[in-house]
């Protein structure tokens, strides 16, 4: 199972790096794959400030269609244009080409109790 060591995690499946100032939100490589095959990503909240916790947007597979969960307070600045045509990145890059939005958080240090890859890895059991 893929778990990167560079990223914090939450209990909801998202992975979030910082890079600059901003934060940048995907689901993990384990959500991707229990979903299954990403048909449709739906995001609307593109210059919205939202709490932690509030849901940015959902995922939709075969198999289920799932919310999206803020991880930390602020403003969603930018959102993965390209996951409209192709929600498929979702499955082949999780972690990469497959993120999902940029915030710019109220509070960096709000993300220090985000998870750690080895406690993630602890709560999905691998």
């Amino acid at each position: 199972m893929q778990i990167p060591e560079n990223l914090r995690y939450t209990k909801d499946h998202e992975w979030v790096k910082v890079v600059d100032d901003l934060v940048l939100v995907g689901i993990t490589n384990f959500a991707q794959k229990e979903l299954g095959d990403i048909v449709y990503v739906e995001i609307e909240t593109e210059g919205e400030t939202l709490d932690e916790g509030d849901v940015f947007g959902t995922i939709e597979a075969v198999k289920a269609v799932s919310d999206l969960f803020m991880p930390v307070s602020g403003e969603v600045v930018a959102i993965n244009e390209a996951l409209e045509d192709a929600p498929e990145l979702v499955n082949q890059d999780p972690y990469g080409k497959g993120w999902m939005v940029k915030i710019k958080p109220a509070d960096i240090t709000a993300l220090n109790h985000l998870l750690d890859a080895t406690t993630y890895a602890e709560l999905i059991g691998a």
